[in-house]
């Protein structure tokens, strides 16, 4: 089995370093030394290094919400690799619907960004996902399919298998709509089959895919113990500590009792 992970995405909130530095410190205190889930924060990007100390001492990665494709230069308002590094990241979030669907990224941009993430030694969570419209005209697989193949192009077996991938149904994120575990699974299980068919079977058993799209702790333990399902990429509960670490306590059960 693989091991689960929970990674929070703040987005852009909270609205001051002072709260954020509180959520961090809620949610550090909450997991405490445990390393049976994995576990990551991705707060806005002004707070990394006010937030990387908190976490110090603790098994919590601390993620950035995107990145440049360039590792340097004239590029207005961009981060690069190696500054989220210098800022104490462990991890990056790549093409989350929100930035495709609202800033414009495509899949090759996201290629990019990969690319760029793993030079600089960071874990990158790749996110995927139809829109409400795609899989009420059954293009699901089409477009995961479409956007497995372009935004990992070029990357070697061995690459791979240190990629998170989330898949995130672009109708159920911050909508309160949930896949159900059926149809997570399902897609999940598809993904699986792609990885498989492009990298090889061991590679595919060894990539974490993650669910997202309103994730709770009252339906988190349901999806988690799903074959394919690797963990959770959590919106609107993350910043909630109650209910994030009752998504993690989620993995945790699950990982107790095992998967089928």
């Amino acid at each position: 089995m693989r091991t689960l992970f929970v990674a929070g995405n703040w987005k852009m909130n909270p609205n001051s370093a002072e709260a954020a530095v509180a959520l961090a410190e809620a949610v550090k205190s909450g997991v405490g030394q445990a390393v049976d889930v994995r576990v990551a924060v991705c707060p806005p990007a002004i707070y990394l290094s006010r937030i990387d100390p908190v976490l110090a001492g603790s098994p919590i990665g601390l993620g950035a919400q995107n990145m440049h494709a360039k590792p340097d230069g004239a590029y207005t308002g961009e981060i690069s690799g190696a500054m989220l590094v210098d800022a104490g990241c462990t991890h990056v979030i790549l093409g989350h619907s929100e930035r495709r669907h609202g800033q414009g990224e495509t899949d090759d941009a996201v290629n990019g960004k990969l690319h760029a993430a793993l030079a600089a030694q960071l874990i990158p969570i790749v996110c995927i996902g139809e829109t409400r419209l795609e899989r009420e005209s059954d293009l699901t697989e089409d477009v995961v399919a479409r956007q497995l193949e372009h935004s990992l192009a070029g990357l070697s077996p061995e690459q791979m298998a240190g990629v998170v991938l989330a898949y995130e149904p672009v109708w159920a994120i911050g909508t309160g709509l949930t896949a159900t575990p059926q149809q997570a699974q399902a897609v999940h299980a598809f993904i699986r089959r792609q990885l498989a068919a492009k990298f090889g079977e061991a590679t595919a058993a060894r990539v974490v895919v993650q669910y997202g799209g309103s994730v709770k702790a009252d339906n988190a333990a349901e999806l988690l113990a799903c074959p394919d399902i690797d963990g959770a990429l959590v919106g609107g509960a993350s910043l909630k500590p109650a209910d994030f670490l009752g998504i993690i306590e989620a993995g945790q059960s699950v990982t107790a009792k095992g998967k089928g």
